[in-house]
């Protein structure tokens, strides 16, 4: 058995390449121990159907274990920061006096990285990956400097959009590293593996934001990340092959690759991202998302004219490749409701340290893992159609959030509520696994690099859109559940000033409502009754969402574009004929 690690190369293939290599540790591809022989073809393919980028050097296993350890180490910061503002906000708004402002500690970093994701996969296709990943660390290690040392809440937002731009390009690069150089059997397992180290940073970012914030304080905590981040960086960069590129690009100079670059539609496609998100951030904003409307039109004009398109207009009309990325988007918008205020529930409604309330991310956190393991493991061992696994666990995600809306309450015992987010967890892995792979059966090899970022994008949509829609369904109940609890609690004569700040600085700390000396026992029971109305109408409306997704994830179809599955299974039996004359 071999024991080298490369890229298998066939023009037809996941991750093709325009010739084999005569030796097996060529044609193997990464942390895959079967070897394969197959014959290359003559292959003229179309603009927007090239074949994918593949390395055309050998990886042992001290470079692909240096490429592991270090993509973990970065989805690790950038799933981190996601979570442990949660665990974090209260101390940090205290200190720049911006209760206001809070809530764009995490809008403004989920909004960076939905900007910066599509871009990720085709800058992938023409530079290096190499290059890619060591221009993301860099943002993310300047970003976390800027929020380290930041004197005002707008420099705090404005390092939070750095460290954005940088965990955009990560979770894009890494799943197109699984796709570019992992085999078709493995690729599952490789997803869950992606995902559970993503989920990791989620469900340890908030614990670990939590239980090191009254040692090192939130500033040395931030700064703390920009060596990890700059030293993970320079770990893939020095391992990653640099010729891992498109195959028109690799002849070209960095000027003449630069120059190839679709800046009018990058910025339109930006700018559109940028207004949508932002008019949903908080309170309503109709006019950006008015402009946001306007210049979705001019985006699409000016890809349809452009040589070399940030997005090909002939993905963005795939009925498959829509519909999966609408349902994502629904379906990780409600995935977000639970990381986002299931801390939420500990702090406000249990009244448990901050340490704690990140802690109850663990459980859904771990159901995550090993429901993307599982599947890929057991189930996803080849390319093909999961449309009806898709379909069950997103179903199955949408009952286990329903039920959270009747145990997110003091009433509710704690085992059952910790079960609840560990099947919602488990549903989330298996249905993110089933979900990507069965993406990839319906659309073109040629095309995974853009369709896996633009499906990245729509989850960076969701965390934008579970903050904002979910986050404005929970703000309006608690701000009118505490606003009628303190009328009555006051004799019903309305609100003082006193008062009404009062209810901003609960909505906008939910660590106040147990702090000492804040509350009297009366308004903290109004309080925590506020949180809960506020818990049980956000979980019930994202149930609701998942109708919605199943839906559109059946309108996906499961019949792969014509010709796509016959050169799958000639390719699968051109490997199992390699492998046994390899042993022979």
């Amino acid at each position: 058995m071999n024991t080298n690690f490369g890229p298998r190369s066939h023009p037809h293939a996941d991750d093709d390449s325009s010739a084999t290599s005569p030796t097996v540790a060529e044609d193997t591809p990464l942390l895959r121990s079967e070897s394969s022989s197959l014959t290359a073809r003559d292959v003229s393919p179309a603009p927007d159907r090239r074949p994918l980028p593949v390395p055309e050097q050998p990886l042992g296993w001290k470079r692909a274990t240096c490429i592991v350890l270090s993509m973990w180490a970065l989805i690790f910061l950038q799933a981190s920061n996601m979570s442990g503002m949660t665990t974090t906000q209260s101390t940090i708004a205290a200190d720049l006096d911006a209760y206001d402002e809070a809530m764009w500690f995490t809008s403004a970093y989920m909004i960076a990285i939905s900007s910066v994701s599509p871009l990720a996969g085709r800058l992938a296709m023409v530079f290096s990956p190499a290059l890619m990943v060591s221009l993301s660390s860099v943002f993310f290690a300047v970003g976390a400097l800027v929020t380290a040392i930041a004197p005002t809440s707008a420099v705090f937002i404005f390092g939070r959009v750095l460290l954005g731009v940088g965990s955009g390009g990560v979770m894009t690069l890494c799943m197109i590293l699984v796709i570019q150089l992992t085999s078709k059997k493995r690729r599952g397992l490789w997803i869950g593996l992606t995902n559970a180290g993503f989920t990791l940073g989620v469900s340890a970012g908030a614990v670990v934001f939590g239980a090191l914030l009254p040692v090192l304080g939130w500033r040395l905590l931030f700064g703390a990340q920009a060596p990890m981040a700059a030293l993970a960086g320079l770990g893939v960069i020095l391992s990653i092959p640099p010729s891992t590129t498109d195959d028109d690009a690799k002849n070209q100079t960095t000027m003449q690759k630069l120059a190839g670059i679709d800046y009018a539609g990058a910025a339109t496609l930006t700018i559109t991202i940028v207004l949508f998100l932002y008019g949903l951030s908080g309170t309503i904003h109709p006019i950006p998302i008015i402009l946001s409307l306007l210049t979705l039109p001019l985006f699409l004009l000016i890809e349809s004219r452009a040589k070399d398109p940030v997005v090909p207009l002939s993905v963005l009309r795939d009925r498959g490749v829509l519909l999966s990325c609408f349902a994502q988007l629904g379906f990780m918008a409600a995935r977000w409701t639970v990381l986002f205020y299931a801390p939420v529930f500990v702090l406000a409604v249990r009244g448990l340290s901050p340490a704690v309330a990140g802690s109850v991310l663990i459980p859904t956190n771990l159901g995550f893992a090993l429901g993307g393991l599982v599947v890929g493991a057991l189930h996803i061992r080849k390319a093909g159609s999961y449309w009806f696994a898709s379909l069950a666990s997103l179903l199955l995600f949408g009952l286990a959030l329903f039920s959270m809306a009747f145990v997110s309450n003091a009433a509710a015992s704690a085992g059952i509520y910790v079960a609840a987010v560990f099947v919602n967890g488990l549903c989330t892995g298996a249905a993110l696994n089933y979900t990507l792979t069965h993406l990839l059966h319906l659309s073109s090899p040629s095309l995974h690099f853009i369709v896996t970022s633009l499906l990245s994008t729509f989850r960076g949509f969701a965390g934008s859109f579970g903050t904002a829609i979910g986050g404005g369904v929970f703000a309006r109940t608690l701000r009118d559940t505490l606003t009628t609890g303190f009328t009555r609690l006051d004799g019903g004569d309305g609100l003082g000033k006193a008062r009404e700040k009062l209810i901003t600085v609960l909505i906008g700390s939910p660590a106040m409502v147990w702090k000492e000396g804040v509350l009297s026992a009366a308004e903290r029971q109004v309080a925590v009754f506020g949180y809960e109305r506020a818990l049980e109408a956000l979980y019930k409306s994202a149930a609701l969402v998942c109708v919605l997704v199943v839906l559109m994830q059946a309108g996906t179809g499961w019949a792969a574009p014509a010709g796509e599955k016959e050169d799958d299974d000639e390719i699968e039996q051109e490997v199992a004929e390699g492998d046994r004359a390899m042993e022979a």
